[in-house]
């Protein structure tokens, strides 16, 4: 095992699905890249509500939280998310969001606290490095 996936076993990445969007494909191909790569990771399920997440955060005491969203109601489900996390936890976690996002919600997104966002073109690659970045 490289040094790199001893680093990755030791971080937590709860992946989570936000809203009605009930596309889970993508969201499974991307948890077992992660997996493959040594995080360890949970998943939420589809049809969560921000407070879920939350909770399940707190409870798996994650260093990350990714949410993969198709339904184009990503600014207000994870701004909602945001604010319940600053009040339900000290902790810090670094926040990811993927899916179907214009150019200038990334921007909106990384203004309110997304870490990195990631359309849905962007290869596996390139989520597994930017991932490392934040938290290797």
């Amino acid at each position: 095992m490289s040094n790199k996936n001893i680093e990755r076993s030791y971080k937590r990445i709860l992946v989570a699905k936000l809203g009605l969007d009930g596309h889970d494909r993508g969201v499974k191909v991307i948890i077992n890249m992660l997996k493959d790569s040594g995080y360890q990771v949970i998943y939420s399920g589809l049809h969560k509500l921000p407070v879920h997440i939350v909770q399940i955060g707190v409870q798996e005491d994650v260093d990350a939280i990714g949410f993969s969203i198709l339904s184009g109601s990503h600014l207000e489900l994870i701004e909602d998310f945001l604010e319940l996390w600053k009040t339900s936890s000290s902790s810090k976690v670094s926040i990811f969001a993927g899916g179907i996002i214009s150019k200038a919600d990334e921007i909106k997104l990384k203004s309110i606290g997304v870490n990195e966002v990631f359309p849905t073109e962007t290869s596996l690659e390139v989520i597994l490095s930017k991932i490392d970045e934040e938290l290797l």
